[in-house]
């Protein structure tokens, strides 16, 4: 499967200074990700151990249920 291409701004001002700045040294060429990765890395914390609480705490009949929902919604 191939990548998508990254999405460059349409503007020819702030394409020409990307070019400018890449080609002169003052920037690398990856645009930085826009995560803060000590936020990020404290999300995964949280969602690694969130779905099986939840299951923990569900009753087999909830369970059926959320799992009826989700197939209609998948189906339908």
């Amino acid at each position: 499967m191939a990548k998508k291409p990254v999405k460059k701004s349409r503007d020819p001002n702030e394409l020409a200074h990307v070019i400018v700045s890449t080609a002169t040294g003052e920037v690398s060429p990856e645009p930085p990700s826009g995560k803060d990765p000590v936020a990020v890395k404290r999300g995964r914390k949280g969602g690694i151990k969130g779905g099986a609480a939840r299951a923990k705490t569900l009753t087999a009949e909830q369970r059926r249920e959320i799992a009826r929902k989700a197939a209609k919604a998948r189906w339908v």
